[in-house]
């Protein structure tokens, strides 16, 4: 990774990513963030257990 990246070209680049990103709905994000809380309680369980 090059550290000595401006703030600016950083940003650019973040941008860049994002853009080629697909799209994400908030139905999409609230099942991810459901799924993503049960999975975490399974771990806790199991850590536990």
């Amino acid at each position: 990774m090059n550290y000595k990246i401006s703030f600016q070209e950083r940003a650019k680049l973040a941008l860049e990513n994002l853009s080629k990103q697909s799209p994400v709905t908030y139905e999409k994000a609230l099942e991810q963030v459901k799924k993503l809380k049960e999975m975490s309680q399974v771990k806790v369980k199991k850590q536990r257990g």
